[in-house]
């Protein structure tokens, strides 16, 4: 079971200043639309090949997607294979900070 935490809390984090190791698994137009500015984008459909972008070294790794449910499956995966995960319930729909866009 994985661990699971609130946009809001995530959001007391960061303006706290501490570096969150947060990956967007949305896809790219999603990301595009909207994200989390410390956040890296690695979509779920590339999640398998794409994970020496995770960056353990950097801490627990804190995913979100749209609503929760891509995170939560990314969580689940990267659980069962090692990684320290945690899933940013809600997701950006809940997201109550600021947002960048484009690239």
């Amino acid at each position: 079971m994985s661990k699971v935490q609130t946009t809001e809390e995530l959001l007391k984090r960061l303006e706290q200043g501490e570096a969150i190791n947060l990956v967007d698994v949305r896809e790219d137009e999603e990301w595009e639309d909207g994200h989390i500015a410390q956040a890296r984008h690695v979509a779920l459909s590339r999640l398998q090949e794409s994970m020496d972008e995770l960056r353990p070294e950097d801490g627990t790794i804190w995913l979100i997607c749209r609503s929760g449910a891509r995170s939560g499956r990314a969580c689940d995966y990267l659980s069962a294979v090692g990684y320290d995960v945690v899933n940013v319930e809600g997701g950006m729909l809940s997201w109550p900070g600021e947002i960048v866009t484009g690239r």
